[in-house]
């Protein structure tokens, strides 16, 4: 009998030469800088000091970078967000708070470049299904944490019934929009700071 043989290389598996969320913080600023569809690979390799076959090796494509960088985007504003939380003295307070957060981001600096995650649903939203699918969550989860504050503040008797939870929660997500883009042209903290307490006297 005659054996083939067939000699396999085993490949050890790439290791990443540098710091990855230090790549996606940098990636993040030029698509919000710039947009998904006018970010070139180009771009991406002059901002992240990565060359073009690291970036495929480690992110696969522009779409799978641009699609982690949502995610770490979102993931930073839940960690910011569940700090402010446990400070809340109430439903209503957090509720404020999650404002002040906003407020914070468009102050830091002086030129606002928009919510990463704003930006992209004006863009990107159903052109893509596999970002359309990341918005979807993304505002499903923020619609739920809303509509438990405002029950909760509901039966607390801090925001009135005048509309159900489900309702006030889709208001203040809408206002929470319209702020963030607000604040691209609009800085200021007392004009800002004016807006929210309008907002929050609506529901209480």
């Amino acid at each position: 009998m005659v054996y083939l043989k067939r000699s396999f290389q085993y490949r050890m598996p790439k290791t990443e030469s540098f710091i990855r969320d230090t790549v996606l913080i940098k990636a993040t600023e030029v698509f919000q800088d710039k947009g998904y569809n006018a970010t070139s690979m180009q771009d991406l390799v002059d901002a992240t000091g990565l060359n073009r076959s690291s970036i495929y090796n480690s992110f696969i494509s522009k779409l799978d970078l641009y699609l982690e960088c949502l995610q770490s985007y979102e993931n930073k504003f839940n960690r910011d967000t569940s700090s402010l939380l446990l400070k809340a003295t109430n439903p209503l307070n957090a509720i404020e708070l999650i404002f002040d957060l906003y407020i914070k981001i468009i102050s830091a600096e002086k030129y606002d470049k928009g919510c990463l995650i704003g930006n992209c649903k004006s863009e990107m939203a159903n052109h893509e299904k596999s970002i359309t699918n990341f918005l979807e969550g993304n505002q499903n989860r923020m619609l739920m944490l809303l509509e438990d504050l405002i029950s909760k503040g509901q039966e607390d008797a801090l925001i009135n019934t005048k509309q159900s939870s489900k309702d006030y929660a889709l208001y203040l997500y809408s206002s929470l929009q319209g702020f963030r883009m607000t604040g691209i042209l609009i800085t200021e903290r007392t004009k800002l700071k004016s807006i929210v307490n309008s907002i929050l006297q609506t529901i209480s």
